[in-house]
């Protein structure tokens, strides 16, 4: 080498750290596009655990249609695909260090993938996934027993809550946080407090909750620190009388809640996200509104 001339280094040959701090501003599907095939150092670097602590899969939508018969959405093969490639990329570049999970509540995820996910992130403390319409008893209680770990769990309202609750109840030691997207009946209020008496954080924000629901809630649920149902249709059906929407919780609820760290409430007309659950309803399109609104909650450790 002649006097003055420096030496190039190669890319290969930059530090692991520099190189990982460098990955940690690119999206999954540039961590996902090759980058680890260039040579080995920069694979050693795209698997490194700072990269892989969340999957978030919430940038993705199946493309489907809705169907009248169970699932009730029918998704494109190619769609399938994709998500089936991109997993197995992501989740061999992780190298079970998943800890947090994120689906979109449009991506529909079938039980194959959904095994196929459980197996190689074992380690997994929390799960977002809105949509089960593809997945069966089977497959979720498979993955629920592989997920020992699970501390939180976003989830659609189900028409049958006991099999899940008490499958988490078995398995899942250190449950601590559930929110539902969804109706909570009688029936899902009944289900918690049976299997997950330990429970310590629920949200039903934006949609349909019967009083009778949330009383079952407040007296069963012991150790509930935080309940947020901000901007819920709270229903009642008095005897011999129509089902009604309250517009105030009455003193009696009040005195239930009082024990709690936190309740999260919101009833008011001029409330743009109460509205938006009364003219839905209380089953909220989501797809109607702005793209990231489904993640948000008035519960830090459940907002995304």
């Amino acid at each position: 080498m002649e006097e003055g001339d420096s030496a190039v280094r190669r890319w290969e040959d930059l530090d692991n750290d520099i190189l990982v701090k460098i990955l940690q501003s690119f999206d999954l599907f540039e961590l996902t596009s090759g980058l680890a095939q260039v040579c080995s150092s920069w694979r050693l670097a795209c698997s490194d655990q700072l990269l892989w602590k969340t999957l978030d899969l919430s940038v993705i939508k199946s493309n489907f249609i809705k169907i009248p018969l169970e699932p009730y959405v029918y998704v494109d093969c190619q769609s399938d695909k994709t998500l089936t490639r991109l997993l197995r990329i992501a989740l061999n570049l992780s190298r079970g260090n998943i800890l947090t999970l994120i689906f979109h509540y449009n991506l529909y995820v079938s039980d194959d993938q959904l095994t196929y996910t459980a197996e190689r992130c074992p380690r997994l403390k929390r799960l977002v996934m809105p949509a089960w319409n593809r997945i069966k008893k089977t497959g979720i209680c498979r993955a629920i027993r592989i997920w020992e770990d699970l501390e939180s769990l976003t989830m659609p309202s189900i028409a049958n809550p006991p099999y899940v609750m008490e499958e988490i109840a078995r398995n899942c030691k250190n449950f601590a946080e559930l929110k539902i997207m969804g109706p909570c009946d009688i029936l899902f209020a009944s289900t918690l407090v049976a299997f997950l008496p330990n429970l310590k954080v629920l949200s039903v924000r934006c949609t349909v909750l019967s009083k009778g629901a949330l009383v079952i809630i407040l007296e069963g649920l012991k150790k509930l620190e935080v309940l947020n149902i901000s901007h819920c249709l709270i229903t009642e059906v008095p005897p011999s009388s129509p089902r009604k929407v309250l517009t105030k919780l009455d003193e009696s609820i009040l005195e239930k809640a009082s024990r709690l760290r936190k309740f999260l409430t919101c009833m008011s007309d001029s409330c743009i996200m109460c509205q938006r659950t009364r003219n839905d309803e209380g089953l909220m399109r989501w797809y109607k509104y702005e793209e990231d609104l489904w993640k948000v909650d008035e519960v830090r450790s459940l907002a995304i």
